[in-house]
């Protein structure tokens, strides 16, 4: 099972990508975390086997994927580790993938995709959670709230 969402946003593959990896606290929903309105920092460490982690109050620390692929201004790929019931899921045989692809479009515009694959990974719930990740409520609300932010930089 995989799932694709596009966006354009107006600025170059670099900046793009630069803004999605190391300014990720700044843009990713709250909403969209464990730590609600107390988090204190979500991140990507920018390398293979870096770890996806969020950091909420009293230094509370949740692992949320791992970083498989990192090819700089270009793509990003990382373990979705986080079950249909929105469960942190340790074991990384149970998780999907992420890849996000930044391609220049034009001079001063980047076509971002990104790839949410192997959903049958999460076992039961993995046809909804593909469908829920797909709505308006997933991925595109997420990567609108990354296009808001680059429009504001």
């Amino acid at each position: 099972m995989k799932i694709t969402t596009k966006i354009a946003v107006d600025i170059r593959p670099d900046a793009a990508f630069e803004h999605f990896i190391y300014k990720l606290h700044a843009w990713w929903p709250k909403q969209y975390t464990w730590s609600g309105d107390k988090l204190v920092e979500i991140r990507i460490n920018p390398q293979v086997n870096g770890l996806c982690t969020e950091i909420g109050p009293f230094g509370f620390r949740c692992d949320w994927g791992r970083v498989t692929e990192f090819k700089q201004s270009v793509k990003l790929s990382f373990t979705w580790q986080i079950s249909p019931t929105r469960i942190p899921e340790p074991d990384p045989d149970k998780a999907s993938l992420v890849s996000v692809l930044f391609t220049e479009s034009s001079y001063e515009s980047t076509d971002i995709t990104l790839i949410h694959s192997n959903f049958e990974n999460h076992g039961d719930g993995a046809s909804g959670y593909a469908e829920a990740m797909d709505s308006e409520q997933g991925w595109p609300k997420i990567l609108n709230a990354f296009k808001a932010y680059c429009q504001n930089q």
